[in-house]
């Protein structure tokens, strides 16, 4: 190794204990949390940068720390989005049945496109109405972070929409439950409106299960082929975003049009897929892939200015909460729907 390099690899190394710092009082704090109010469901993802933000807001990293929580921010959470890929199991599409399938896919295709909609009118940047329709559509967190790592979009518009995106999936766990016994829906319905609302897989656990055993295995397929819905997300993002900024280029390779992260995620996908990645492996993948979110969260929160935050609020904030009724309203047709035409 020459001595040069040496400096190179040493120096993120103080940055990134500090956000694996932050990101262990994350984890602790969100069980905790869980043991205490087990139906809200708090993920350790948004503790992480909310915490980030508050320790930013009180201390300015000093030089030392910079290079480790760039790196934390950015390449251990590509290494998140490919891990992700190894709990992702393509086959959830064809067992959930194809009228339900296909219910869910042209939902969160069309609460994609409201929600785009909605940020544009409301006046935000179209990276950062992408970021929050993305987020409320497929799967909050995972969705906006993965996005964000393609689109290149800025710290604070990646903290706000992860933090008013948690802020409403969290009042809609809670509101859920008087939601089914005021339209009197049978477990089936709200396994699938549970399913197609709520943005985090624990916080379906928790809205649904409590319910019935079937409520809670529904709302967990339906999820899970929301989730499913980032891959050709991400890959779609990805070539509009190259092919704009190549729009002079005749060819472009295909290695500089999807981002390696996103190759891996889809290759991760299929060996899962496929059963060559064996079930242990899948859950270790996953428990990694969350706690290197959780890490790079907080480092993101600590790049965050308040300020900046501050100046983005309302907008993000409109956005999402109308973006979530918007979806909530598609929810309900295809609740009202499905018992009628399904097989």
């Amino acid at each position: 190794m020459p001595p040069s390099a040496l400096p190179r690899l040493i120096s993120p190394i103080p940055g990134v204990v500090v956000t694996a710092a932050l990101g262990g009082v994350a984890v602790v704090s969100a069980r905790w949390l869980s043991g205490e109010l087990p139906r809200v469901g708090i993920d350790a993802v948004v503790l992480a940068i909310l915490l980030g933000i508050a320790v930013r807001a009180l201390w300015h990293p000093p030089a030392w720390a910079h290079d480790g929580i760039a790196l934390a921010a950015k390449q251990l959470l590509e290494v998140a989005i490919v891990l992700l890929g190894f709990a992702t199991d393509v086959r959830w599409m064809a067992r959930a049945g194809g009228v339900l399938a296909s219910a869910i896919v042209v939902t969160t295709i069309l609460a994609l496109g409201v929600g785009l909609l909605w940020g544009r009118l409301f006046g935000l940047p179209r990276s950062h109405a992408l970021l929050v329709a993305s987020g409320n559509a497929i799967c909050g967190n995972s969705a906006i972070a993965a996005v964000a790592s393609v689109i290149g979009a800025k710290r604070e518009e990646t903290a706000s929409a992860v933090a008013y995106t948690a802020i409403l999936s969290l009042a809609l766990v809670l509101v859920l439950p008087f939601v089914r016994a005021w339209l009197a829906l049978d477990d089936l319905s709200y396994g699938v409106a549970t399913g197609l609302t709520v943005y985090a897989v624990p916080q379906v656990l928790a809205a649904a299960y409590p319910v019935s055993v079937q409520a809670g295995q529904v709302g967990t397929v339906v999820k899970l082929v929301r989730v499913l819905m980032l891959i050709p997300l991400v890959t779609i993002v990805s070539l509009l975003e190259r092919k704009v900024a190549h729009h002079e280029e005749a060819v472009v390779p295909w290695g500089r049009v999807v981002p390696w992260y996103v190759m891996g995620f889809l290759v991760a996908t299929v060996l899962r897929s496929s059963e060559v990645v064996p079930p242990f492996v899948s859950g270790g993948a996953q428990q990694g892939s969350h706690l290197l979110t959780v890490i790079s969260m907080a480092a993101l929160g600590l790049g965050v200015e308040v300020e900046l935050l501050r100046r983005v609020g309302w907008r993000t904030a409109a956005t999402a909460t109308v973006s979530l009724l918007s979806l909530c309203a598609l929810a309900a047709v295809v609740v009202m729907w499905l018992p009628t035409t399904a097989p």
